[in-house]
């Protein structure tokens, strides 16, 4: 019996929602934790945690940016904002080998944790990169 990838029997043990969307990646959402859409992908020797946060706005992008940059420096424990095409993400990576349960959770939470309590400062850049 083949065993499961290291990052899925964490999704199991931990008791997140998951789908599996290829053999190394899985998009986690979990609604009753907290979590919002995140891609989960193994790529040995990196673990890679992302999630989208907002388009880069029309107007006010070196704005956003400077607070992006403001809240890498104080408020994450896990990760950084980041650009990704033309938008913002947030993500962090996980060294595969020596990652363990508690580190995993710890950089899921830290993600979801930050998209909450980030919202208020980012929301208002949010209607200028839709319009």
């Amino acid at each position: 019996m083949p065993t499961l990838p290291k990052i899925e029997q964490y999704l199991i043990d931990l008791g997140i929602s998951y789908q599996e969307m290829s053999r190394n990646s899985w998009l986690v959402e979990d609604e009753n934790k907290g979590y919002p859409k995140m891609l989960v992908s193994s790529s040995d020797p990196l673990v890679i945690i992302s999630a989208d946060v907002m388009p880069i706005p029309k107007e006010n992008a070196e704005q956003l940016f400077r607070t992006l940059l403001e809240l890498n420096a104080t408020d994450l424990l896990h990760g950084a904002y980041a650009i990704s095409g033309n938008d913002i993400i947030v993500i962090d990576t996980l060294e595969q080998a020596t990652l363990d349960k508690d580190e995993f959770l710890a950089s899921i939470e830290s993600i979801s944790f930050a998209l909450l309590e980030h919202y208020k400062k980012l929301a208002g850049y949010i209607h200028k990169a839709e319009e």
